[in-house]
């Protein structure tokens, strides 16, 4: 069943409803409570034109040239020049869904009223998201400051008819042709317009939204794994008691340790042993204490993108009284720190996981299982490489880990002269993401199988039906094949959470 057009008002929009325009394609409209608040900012606009004020990028230049006084006459011209000269951005484009996800934020943001545009600017962006066309904005060029810049410019440039969109197969097409074909006619931006089209922290705040999102599920997956593992690796369950949670006065750790003892309830496999046979490793013994930092980050993300998802950030800010104020709402130094915080904590499950998955296949640490878990072992290599190419996606995300905060550099002849580089924070985010489902993805391939070979002793509830999820998408390993289409296949599915969604949820908030 189609999901109803999502109101856009400005103040209601969830992180939730964000994710279905974004990813599924829920179409969209201006609510009608929307119209007095824009009719009023743009009647403010164009009376602080008509009675000479001075208002930064309306009447004066931008950045370092904001003491350049400009002609009224030429305001429109103003918006266009800054349009054009803005769009400087360079390299692939960014993904739809994070550019959908923008044009959706920059549409509830303008809808506030605070900005000054016409009602048909925030029309025309939604009306881009419902006739499904995705603007061509390359991932280089915003320093996160003065909002994203070069990215948001690229996307006001599909509005006057100047820029490019997305086409099927992967090449910019000229917007002039697909207005054409959509029967649109290009945008004349009107004093204010342009600048409050490019001044904002739509990107940043997409790839955080979005982020925040993967990275539930990937917590939901990495849970599963490690639940796998311990039962594949006949851990003690007693490092996940409760009351080892309690005495340290850890919420997050418990929850984790209770996600866990839900999936492995019933377990014949992680059992109390009977004699003492030493401490699991850390792996397994500490799964509650790594994990739970995710779960930190993931609240606070969730409470920096929570306000940012209703935010008007653009400058200057129409006040209630009409006044124009200059601030730095458009700065996305808290978004780029939460990005850089769930960054590392990602980072952490990832690696986390490797490591289990090198200790099953590990013959001294295995506990009795096959060499690399080949059916032959010599013969065949089983899952050796596998390992390799986890290893390989854990430096490659220990170099994506270092924080795009530390390196702020002054911009606009220092007149912005302390940015905060949240647009990379969140491009990195999102490759550091991708890299770690697929180390995920290898873990769960490596544990389902070490699982299926201590059968007809079962493990877990949730252990075996994952196992049972695992294997509608790959066949159990009886002799060496190519896997590399599979753990693509399985990433894929755990972004998808199609294979998480019979398995106990982690514990509330997420």
């Amino acid at each position: 069943m189609a999901e109803p057009p999502l109101a856009i008002d400005g103040r209601s929009l969830s992180l939730d409803a964000l994710v279905a325009v974004a990813r599924r394609g829920r179409p969209v409209r201006l609510a009608p409570s929307a119209l007095p608040a824009l009719r009023d900012g743009r009647a403010s606009v164009e009376r602080a034109i008509a009675e000479g004020r001075a208002v930064y990028g309306v009447t004066t230049g931008f950045g370092a040239l904001s003491t350049t006084r400009i002609d009224p006459a030429r305001a429109a011209e103003l918006q266009r020049s800054l349009v054009e000269s803005h769009a400087s951005g360079l390299g692939p484009p960014l993904p739809p869904d994070v550019v959908r996800a923008m044009t959706l934020l920059r549409a509830n943001s303008l809808a506030h009223g605070h900005s000054g545009v016409r009602p048909a600017i925030v029309e025309r962006l939604l009306d881009t998201l419902n006739a499904g066309l995705v603007p061509w904005i390359p991932e280089s060029g915003s320093v996160g400051a003065s909002g994203d810049l070069a990215p948001l410019a690229h996307l006001a440039q599909t509005l006057t008819g100047t820029g490019a969109f997305l086409a099927s197969d992967g090449r910019a097409e000229p917007a002039a042709e697909v207005l054409a074909r959509a029967g649109w006619s290009p945008i004349a931006l009107a004093a204010k317009e342009g600048i409050s089209l490019v001044n904002g922290t739509a990107l940043m705040t997409a790839y955080l939204a979005l982020g925040i999102e993967d990275a539930r599920r990937l917590l939901h997956a990495g849970e599963v794994a490690a639940a796998m593992s311990f039962d594949a690796l006949r851990g003690s369950p007693e490092s996940l008691d409760d009351r080892l949670g309690a005495l340290r006065n850890a919420p997050d750790e418990r929850a984790v340790a209770a996600d866990l003892r839900e999936l492995l309830r019933d377990s014949a496999l992680a059992v109390p042993r009977r004699e003492w046979s030493g401490q699991d490793p850390y792996t397994l013994r500490c799964i509650p204490q790594v994990l739970a930092p995710l779960r930190h980050a993931l609240r606070a993300s969730d409470r920096i993108v929570e306000g940012e998802l209703n935010a008007v950030t653009d400058n200057p800010i129409l006040l209630d009284d009409g006044t124009f104020a200059s601030g730095g709402n458009f700065h996305g130094q808290s978004l780029a720190w939460a990005m850089d915080s769930l960054a590392l904590a990602v980072h952490t499950l990832a690696a986390f996981s490797e490591r289990r998955t090198s200790r099953l296949l590990h013959p001294d640490l295995n506990r009795g299982l096959p060499a690399f878990l080949a059916p032959r072992p010599g013969v065949s290599s089983g899952f050796m490489i596998p390992q390799t190419v986890a290893a390989a996606l854990i430096n490659e995300n220990g170099t994506l880990v270092h924080p795009a905060t530390g390196a702020s550099l002054p911009t606009s002849a220092d007149q912005e002269d302390f940015v905060s580089m949240g647009a990379w924070a969140g491009a990195k985010l999102h490759r550091l993401l991708a890299n770690a489902r697929r180390v995920v993805a290898i873990e769960w391939i490596v544990a389902g199988q070490a699982l299926e070979l201590r059968h007809p002793t079962r493990g877990g509830r949730g252990s075996e039906a994952a196992l049972a999820a695992l294997r509608t998408i790959v066949a159990p390993w009886t002799e060496d094949r190519s896997p590399a289409k599979e753990i693509e296949a399985v990433a894929a599915a755990l972004a998808s959470g199609g294979p998480l969604a019979s398995l106990p949820r982690p514990s509330p908030p997420f």
